[in-house]
């Protein structure tokens, strides 16, 4: 009955087991470190840049306490924040600016869990430290900007088309094509609409000319406000992972809002660069009639720029800027027809005309692709133009890797923002402070433990203790969980934990409230057990489900501080109703469950009923000297009920039932109601009485 079988027993430990394991690494806390990230595509964070950086800190007596490569950066921890900011500044000064140097915290977790896959949760801003940005989308720049394009491509479907425009001019939030005759401007907004689906059209006539106003549509205008936000938060988020902060928070506050939150980076400077950080395409021609070898002794001639092919020679290149990135509109790694790593880019419909005059009218000739990053350029290649191509489709290869073409990409396609971007808020907060939180967190919850842990043991006696051990198994489960799903935790989540360690008692309560009935209805002690646990059990399901439905509701329509408590809040649900009927079970199980004559259940003092009826109803029997005494209680009412009877009527001695005089009713009895089942005897002795007068009566005559 009480018993289980051993797989069960299995689970319970290997979760024990597990959640030990992955909240193990939550408790070596953090060391501050310094991280070196390349900043441009052709610099490699390698083992050669891993032993220059350990060169150069031997060189200067600065003590570090592991230095490591992971991820594509380098890391190198120290055992205060003093070495840490000396480090920081002298590695900034020797490796310039093709790297950036940021600080950072590290997890001091042994290297077995690490290699384990046991890391520490990630901690919100609030309780790690770091950096907080508002930043607000121009949207008047995005129109602006919109409305350009717009303007651009107009006169190029214009000129496309042969037909005859006297201008275009942006004015305010409009675009204003002029003609000088009514059948031009009927040519043009015939074509005009069907290529340009977001622009809407009016046509106006002033004095002797002819115009089209075009502004945008209003919902093609809120589609754009929302995709621009959208668009800049991925540019950001790109960014940002650059740097390898973990979970940084970027998301949408309002209508042109986002919020920019950096856990462990402490360089206020650093993260604005990052943010400002761009990368953008240019396509030039080559110069191959000029010198190249008076321009490697340093007479370059004009309007050319000296310049190195990625895994080529130099290259004279023109400045005239014939393509830009602000033409592209996706680019994804891939492959060319040889297999070799490569980036395809698509250009929108001004760019592939230009792009496709360009092939067209060089042919034979050599193109340069420039890669422009923090305002430095490098030639990624420099290839012959074929043939004209068309379609706006261009194949960027050359010598890279695939991870290079990936971060190419990743640039281009994100490498600028949609539309301006300014900050309006800046906040840092400091890792002491961070630490207080955590430290106040902590205790919160180490003190609401402790009072429901000695409030349940002093309740429930053994039982008590059980529960508080699933308690503590339940913490531990939460915390090992959020450490493997690698969540990030915040004030709001650390108020979310404390308040599963209230919620998750009540189960406990439910349970051992209804053995303890069980019990009281006298059921033999190992029935109460199993009938306690298998009745509960629904109760605590649709307790828990509906606070989890709230809790997914939270998650889904909530976000930041909120989503952290509803995150902790779900989990804690989870963890709470599998350590309440599953896990105190077992340990029910296996500490009552083998002995076969279980007299008492220490469960804490158990209620019994002080009436009649309620004994009655729950079928509970007192012991000898409570019937005793129940028994004693009830003879004065007794006595006072035939004494009633007696006095009622005067019958012969001898044919009626007598009794002796008793006296006064007692104090106790006249405070008793008298019920239908007092009276009762009164009422069948006052029918026999009647009975037997009637027969002498009718004797006599």
């Amino acid at each position: 009955m009480n018993r289980y079988p051993l797989w069960k027993y299995l689970i319970i430990a290997v979760s024990l087991l597990l959640g030990l394991l992955y909240t193990l690494p939550n408790f070596f806390g953090e060391s501050p470190a310094v991280q070196i990230s390349p900043l441009r595509v052709a610099a490699h964070a390698d083992n050669a840049l891993l032993q220059r950086v350990e060169t150069t800190l031997a060189n200067a007596s600065i003590n570090i306490d592991g230095l490591f490569l992971e991820e594509g950066s380098i890391k190198v921890r120290f055992e205060d924040t003093d070495t840490q900011i000396k480090a920081k500044d002298l590695l900034q000064t020797t490796l310039g600016d093709d790297y950036m140097v940021a600080l950072n915290l590290l997890p001091n977790s042994p290297q077995w869990l690490t290699d384990l896959g046991a890391l520490p949760m990630y901690l919100g801003l609030d309780l790690r430290g770091g950096v907080h940005f508002m930043l607000e989308v121009d949207m008047e720049g995005a129109v602006s900007k919109t409305l350009d394009r717009h303007s651009n491509d107009i006169r190029s479907t214009l000129r496309e088309k042969r037909i005859p425009y006297a201008g275009v001019e942006k004015l305010g939030e409009s675009l204003t094509v002029r003609f000088r005759d009514a059948e031009s401007r009927s040519q043009a907004l015939d074509e005009l609409k069907s290529t340009y689906e977001d622009l809407q059209f009016r046509e106006e006539q002033v004095s002797n000319r002819f115009n089209l106003i075009a502004t945008i549509r209003p919902e093609a205008l809120v589609q754009m406000q929302d995709s621009t936000v959208q668009q800049n938060i991925t540019t950001l988020r790109n960014r940002v992972n650059e740097l390898g902060v973990a979970e940084p928070i970027i998301q949408k506050a309002g209508a042109d809002r986002v919020i920019v939150q950096l856990p462990g980076v402490q360089d206020t400077a650093k993260a604005k660069e990052i943010l400002g950080r761009t990368a953008t395409l240019e396509i030039r021609m080559v110069d191959d009639e000029r010198d190249l070898d008076a321009a490697l002794q340093g007479r370059i001639p004009f309007g050319t720029e000296l310049y190195e092919e990625r895994g080529g020679g130099p290259l004279l290149v023109k400045k005239q800027v014939l393509l830009t990135g602000e033409r592209i509109t996706d680019a994804q790694p891939g492959f060319n027809e040889d297999n070799q790593p490569a980036v395809h880019i698509r250009l929108d419909n001004n760019g592939a005309q230009i792009f496709k005059k360009l092939t067209r009218e060089n042919v034979g000739r050599r193109m340069a692709i420039l890669l422009i990053e923090r305002n430095q350029a490098e030639v990624v290649t420099a290839p012959v133009i074929r043939e004209e191509i068309g379609g706006g489709r261009v194949q960027i290869s050359g010598r890279m890797t695939t991870a290079e073409a990936r971060d190419v990409s990743l640039l281009l396609r994100a490498g600028a923002l949609a539309a301006p971007m300014d900050i309006i808020e800046e906040r840092t907060v400091g890792p002491s402070l961070g630490a207080d939180n955590i430290a106040r967190g902590f205790n919160s919850t180490l003190y609401g433990f402790l009072a429901v842990a000695i409030f349940i043991m002093m309740y429930y006696m053994a039982f008590g203790v059980i529960s508080v051990l699933a308690l503590s198994i339940n913490l531990l489960l939460l915390v090992g969980l959020l450490s493997i799903l690698q969540a990030t935790l915040t004030l709001p989540g650390m108020a979310a934990l404390a308040l599963t360690v209230g919620m998750a008692i009540d189960a406990n309560v439910l349970i051992n409230e209804r053995i303890r009935d069980e019990l009281r209805a006298g059921i033999s002690p190992q029935l109460a057990i199993s009938a306690g646990y298998e009745r509960a059990t629904g109760t605590i399901l649709d307790s828990n489900i509906t606070t989890l439905i709230a809790g997914i509701a939270l998650f889904a329509f909530g976000s930041g501080p909120v989503k952290g408590f509803a995150v902790v809040l779900c989990l804690g649900i989870l963890t709470s109703v599998f350590t309440a009927i599953f896990v105190s079970r077992g340990m029910v199980n296996y500490m009552y469950g083998s002995r076969r004559k279980l007299e008492v259940v220490p469960i804490g003092k158990i209620w019994i009923p002080e009436s009649e009826s309620a004994r009655k109803r729950f079928k509970y029997e007192l012991p000898p000297e409570t019937d005793s005494a129940a028994s004693k209680s009830t003879e004065p009412a007794q006595t006072q009920n035939k004494q009633t009877s007696s006095v009622t009527e005067a019958e012969p001695a001898g044919e009626t039932d007598t009794l002796p005089d008793t006296g006064t009713i007692p104090e106790e009895s006249r405070d008793e109601p008298v019920t239908e089942a007092d009276t009762a005897p009164n009422k069948s002795t006052r029918v026999r009485g009647k009975r037997k007068q009637a027969t002498r009566k009718a004797k006599k005559k």
